[in-house]
């Protein structure tokens, strides 16, 4: 089997493989999510026992469900929460626990069930309707859940299941408004995916209420089902309305309580943490340049200023926080960009906890502390090389200073969860295939997580280094069998957006690049300032300049690799991308045709009036504010443009899915009569029934059309 379809039929080789790792609170047991082999898409939950040192199936979809359903079909809400999570796995999508880990929920084709841990029984519990995000509170006792579209039952309701059954209405209205989901933009921009908290008592719930009444209407129509009804879903376009977003306490005595900020200078929610103590949430602005961190009085609903959040470009919160510590302070992250210091950093109450060294990226949880102490922070942070991520131990202690020691040491990519004493680890390098989860205890190695993963069919081979004045992070990738002398097309594949990485120290993500450089490609990937892991300045330096900086770092990149690597001929070079990535893509082939000479533009961005509020204001600011700024990242303007010559009508490949939510398919179809009047050369494939992730294989099998479109160009 070829590359392109062994790596659709195993979801690039990660159906298999343990994901969605927690730990109880105790560290008694380890709960993840796998499926039962490399070709097998629908997840179930296990457990690894750390007492019995055994792996425990605790429910399987298919017994669950019986032999005749279909693990994959999915009720709409679920399906669109799965697209911004881009989750393409089948089967059970994800779960929560109690406080304590003894007691696990989770939805399954809208139908939600409750697995006891300790005793393994799993039972279905009854519902008014198809089931979104079901959560038991914290005693294990009750559970919540959002129902989604069905027979006399509308979108949005939260309700409360007791212990004996009774299924309560806690908060639902007519159409326009929803309870207890995160509206678009805070589960695609601010990674908020939930809309509803439990007290830690058990006895009331924080919600958030949205009111999308006010956003604009959009129609997704999938042409090839002619039969099917549109989409209509409300779209907060950028300098349009967004949803109106408030937060109440509910009672399951009835009261109610509604939590007091200024909404209107702060209208977005970015998270909401009620583990300890009473709730923190963060809000911003609307052009996130400033923001709160609010405690807030659950008797009273009353706000309280922790900390304030400011950058004249933008606010980038660090996940996992705020929080609170166990003394009582609140864990705030931030920029340090005073002193000469240039970095993402933890504080406690305004005290600097990290050293300016880290690049922050998450807070895991606590750590106990060996010494009898406060517990310490277990944090996930880049030291110098953002194509790595390590683990590191953060002293909390007051008065204790800045500590924080490194705890992983093989060159990779690392993450963690963290129970009691039991500390799993996922570890990804270029050396090994997958991830591997370790489990320790007392940090001593127990166990490892089986992975029931495929093996991919070879080894990538990228040569990562630093380039330019600005120590841009870049690979190369060559064919297997290059020669050195032998002159190779370029291809540039590239994302270069904001918050997300392309080179990291993890072989996954050079498994596909590696079989382009064996079809006689040299592949480079490049990470542009504006992208993660180096530091804020270099993350923000493409605020309302994104096309200039972002193209310019790739090109000079691409050049100072041509000198290093002169077997690279940079007389025939394509661009390749996906999302950011396919705008990047356009811009590069329609403003320097005579260095790009092909570009494959994958669900493209082409014209940022198209696209979410958050996302397009955060780095471009208001249209209001600067149109020409808007018509300077347009591919549709740019497209317009008269051609003065043959060398300035480069060809396209554009590929868009027609369901797509986020990215909508009027971008591809707008670039693409802009193309056709300008007498631009292009090509246009549609992807029926696909959204914004081109999932279930379908990614993998365009491979070998865009490598003969590639073909053919060069």
């Amino acid at each position: 089997m070829d590359f392109p379809e062994l790596a659709a039929r195993t979801r690039r080789f990660s159906l298999g493989a343990p994901r969605a790792v927690t730990v109880a609170e105790d560290g008694s047991r380890v709960v993840f999510l796998r499926s039962a082999g490399p070709e097998d898409p629908a997840d179930a939950l296990w457990l690894y026992d750390v007492a019995a040192g055994e792996e425990r199936l605790v429910a399987d979809p298919a017994a669950l469900l019986g032999a005749d359903a279909d693990p994959a079909a999915l009720s709409p809400g679920e399906r669109a929460l799965r697209e911004r999570q881009r989750l393409s796995a089948a089967g059970i999508g994800s779960y929560a626990l109690d406080a304590a880990g003894r007691v696990a929920v989770f939805a399954l084709t809208g139908r939600v069930f409750r697995a006891d841990l300790v005793h393994g029984d799993v039972i279905e519990v009854a519902t008014v309707g198809p089931v979104i995000d079901p959560r038991p509170d914290p005693t294990g006792e009750r559970l919540a859940y959002v129902t989604d579209t069905a027979e006399g039952v509308r979108r949005g309701q939260l309700r409360v299941v007791e212990p004996d059954g009774t299924d309560t209405l806690l908060a639902g209205e007519d159409s326009g408004v929803t309870w207890g989901l995160a509206e678009h933009i805070a589960a695609e921009e601010f990674g908020r995916f939930r809309g509803y908290w439990w007290a830690p008592d058990g006895r009331s719930v924080l919600a958030a209420r949205v009111d999308d009444s006010r956003l604009p209407r959009w129609h997704l129509h999938d042409p090839a089902d002619p039969a099917s009804p549109p989409t209509t879903l409300p779209y907060p376009a950028a300098g349009g309305a967004n949803a109106e977003v408030s937060l109440h306490l509910l009672d399951l005595d009835d009261g109610w309580v509604d939590v007091h900020w200024d909404r209107e200078t702060y209208p977005y929610l970015t998270s909401v943490d009620w583990a300890d103590g009473g709730p923190l949430i963060t809000v911003l602005r609307r052009s996130q340049q400033h923001g709160l961190v609010l405690a807030v009085d659950p008797r009273t609903g009353e706000t309280q200023v922790h900390a304030e959040l400011a950058d004249p470009r933008w606010v980038e919160p660090i996940p996992g926080t705020p929080a609170h510590l166990p003394d009582g302070r609140v864990l705030v992250g931030g920029e340090l960009a005073h002193d000469g210091y240039d970095a993402r950093c933890l504080f406690a109450d305004g005290t600097l906890l990290t050293p300016p060294s880290l690049y922050v990226r998450r807070v895991v949880g606590r750590l106990p502390n060996g010494a009898g102490g406060p517990a310490d922070l277990l944090v996930e942070a880049s030291d110098g090389e953002p194509s790595e991520r390590h683990l590191f131990r953060v002293r909390t202690a007051i008065g204790g200073g800045v500590d924080a020691r490194r705890l992983t040491t093989d060159a990779g990519w690392h993450t963690a969860a963290v129970g009691g004493d039991v500390l799993v680890t996922g570890f990804a390098s270029l050396d090994h295939p997958g991830t591997r989860w370790t489990v320790c205890r007392a940090e001593q190695e127990v166990a490892e997580l089986r992975s029931f993963a495929a093996t991919p069919p070879y080894a990538p081979l990228p040569l990562l280094e630093r380039v330019t004045d600005r120590r841009l992070p870049a690979a190369v990738l060559y064919p297997d069998n290059h020669v050195t002398g032998r002159r190779l097309p370029v291809l540039l594949d590239v994302y270069g957006g904001p918050g997300h990485q392309e080179v990291v120290a993890a072989r996954a993500a050079w498994l596909e690049r590696q079989w382009w450089a064996d079809a006689g490609f040299a592949v480079v990937t490049i990470d542009n300032r504006g992208t993660p892991g180096v530091s804020p300045s270099f993350e923000k330096a493409i605020h309302r300049r994104m096309a200039d900086v972002v193209l310019t770092d790739q090109m000079d990149a691409l050049a100072a690799l041509a000198e290093k690597h002169p077997d690279l001929d940079l007389g025939r070079v394509a661009v390749r991308g996906w999302s950011f990535g396919g705008w990047l893509a356009g811009l590069a082939v329609l403003r320097h045709p005579e260095l790009f000479r092909a570009a494959i533009l994958g669900a493209p961005v082409t014209d940022w009036t198209l696209y979410d509020t958050a996302y397009t204001e955060r780095y471009l600011g208001l249209p209001d504010d600067g149109m020409d700024v808007y018509a300077h990242h347009s591919l549709v303007e740019l497209a317009a443009e008269p051609v003065r010559g043959p060398d300035e009508a480069r060809p396209m490949l554009l590929v868009h899915g027609l369901v797509d939510d986020n990215v909508v398919a009027a971008h591809t179809l707008r670039l693409s009569a802009a193309l056709l009047a300008a007498g631009r050369p292009h090509s246009v494939l549609p992807l029926t029934g696909a959204t914004h992730m081109a999932a279930g294989g379908t990614a993998e099998r365009l491979l070998r059309l865009e490598l003969d479109f590639l073909r053919a160009a060069l």
